[in-house]
């Protein structure tokens, strides 16, 4: 899936969440193996506590954060 070069792909960070990144993708993991998506937008996981990796599913958010943070810390 070659990326149209007439047009950036827009990823957007997440703080403590996934990164956001317009679609269709192809991730190559790092045992070689491509994981691909033809949907607008997809959400790759950063913390890799997904069972769906490299997806997000919401995993991030089951997890307690250290005392004094805050969501976007």
């Amino acid at each position: 899936m070659p990326n149209d070069r007439d047009r950036p792909r827009r990823l957007t960070i997440e703080p403590g969440g996934p990164l956001l990144i317009e679609g269709p993708v192809e991730i190559v993991r790092e045992d070689g193996t491509v994981a691909t998506s033809d949907r607008f937008v997809v959400a790759v996981c950063t913390c890799r506590r997904s069972r769906a990796y490299p997806w997000c599913d919401t995993s991030h958010r089951r997890h307690s954060k250290p005392p004094g943070q805050t969501r976007g810390d």
